[in-house]
């Protein structure tokens, strides 16, 4: 631009300086109507010169205040948005540093001028559910129900975390609203079909659940401590519902019918056992734990049995004698026995195996143990040798 300007300044400089040169001033001669200006050419070429100077100096004043006035402008209309943004960048370092009170704080008033509503209110209402504010939790809940955005734009990890606060805080028909919208996403993330299984547990929906288990055991990000959570849930509920809105026939019917290797999993077995023995049907539990005892293979189930409550566990109890016979100093026939005479309320059996077991070496008892040898205890009325052992459990296990 500098070099059109110096070219057009000396184009002129020699339009006026030729005639100099040439010993001839040379004149200029404008008429407008009866008005005539007559100029030397010297004399219009300066004034052109200056007029094109002068032009070019209130352009760029024109154009330097006109960017001026614009940039003020844009600073100060945009001056809460930039606030905004900058508040909701402190909340989310908050969340992550765990200052989840100015987070929360930081994260709402951020929401609306920031234009980032769905994540603001979102880690808001995370803040909120692990400071234990629930009213605080459900408004920001809330305010994303009303500002819902496209899946595209918000990410279904927005939804997954959604969900889970819903449920946290009880918030179960929207958390159901929200996974059904998302229904068919749920075969291609593993995380939802969690969320699925879980808020399908707590509606009771547990047919359901035990079908979905088989899609949950295909997973691999889903943990087998997980399932065998949720498949103990699932199939207590599937079997309660049997015998309560049908009866023990329809139950055992329904136990037939499941595959060996379900048949065979801890869990289902346990389950199993524990509705038998809560609606004391004897016979088909005792043909299922007998061989239980008899092999003693799965401590696991064995241990398991402790809380299971049997009235009538006789025959148990002879094939646990049996085991003790050729070992009476071993922990795990001790506690079995225990725990099966004080069920059966064979009080005098029960505090003898007790007391052969906390006088073993090495403490081979647990905290199951020790509660129930106490109530025993509390039974015969030996209410001192009872504090004495809730002591222990005290001291033991603080």
């Amino acid at each position: 631009m500098k070099r059109i300007i110096l070219l057009i300044i000396l184009f002129f400089a020699a339009i006026a300086i030729s005639p100099m040169l040439i010993g001839e001033k040379g004149y200029i001669l404008i008429a407008l109507g009866n008005l005539t200006i007559e100029s030397t050419v010297v004399t219009a070429t300066l004034m052109l010169v200056t007029l094109f100077i002068i032009l070019l100096i209130i352009i760029r004043v024109i154009r330097g205040g006109f960017n001026l006035s614009l940039g003020a402008w844009n600073k100060f209309a945009f001056a809460s948005q930039r606030r905004a943004l900058r508040n909701l960048k402190k909340g989310i370092a908050a969340y992550i540093l765990g200052d989840h009170q100015q987070a929360e704080h930081l994260l709402v008033k951020s929401a609306e001028p920031s234009h980032f509503e769905q994540i603001a209110y979102l880690l808001a209402a995370s803040a909120a559910n692990k400071q234990g504010l629930t009213t605080n939790t459900k408004h920001y809940l809330a305010q994303l129900a009303d500002n819902q955005e496209n899946l595209k734009d918000v990410g279904l990890e927005s939804v997954l975390v959604t969900i889970q606060l819903l449920i946290d805080n009880e918030e179960y028909g929207q958390a159901r609203q929200l996974i059904d919208n998302h229904h068919k996403h749920i075969g291609h993330d593993d995380r939802l079909l969690a969320q699925e299984i879980t808020l399908s547990l707590i509606e009771n929906r547990f047919s359901y659940v035990v079908e979905q288990l088989i899609a949950a055991r295909k997973s691999k990000t889903i943990t087998n401590d997980t399932i065998e959570q949720w498949e103990a849930t699932a199939f207590f509920g599937v079997f309660n519902e049997q015998i309560q809105q049908q009866n023990s026939e329809a139950l055992n019917t329904y136990w037939n019918n499941l595959g060996r290797k379900i048949k065979q999993r801890e869990q289902v077995v346990f389950a199993y056992c524990r509705v038998l023995a809560e609606n004391q049907i004897t016979q088909p539990l005792s043909k299922i734990l007998l061989p239980v005892i008899k092999k003693g293979a799965n401590e696991k189930l064995l241990k398991q049995m402790r809380s299971l409550p049997l009235t009538s566990s006789d025959e148990l109890i002879q094939a646990v004698q049996k085991h003790l016979h050729h070992d009476q100093h071993n922990a795990q026939w001790l506690s079995c026995l225990a725990h099966l005479a004080a069920n059966s309320q064979q009080w005098s059996m029960a505090e003898k195996a007790f007391n052969s077991l906390v006088h073993l070496a090495g403490e081979q008892y647990d905290r199951v143990d020790l509660i129930t040898f106490a109530h025993v205890l509390e039974k015969q009325n030996e209410l001192t040798k009872a504090i004495e052992v809730l002591n222990k459990l005290v001291v033991e296990h603080h």
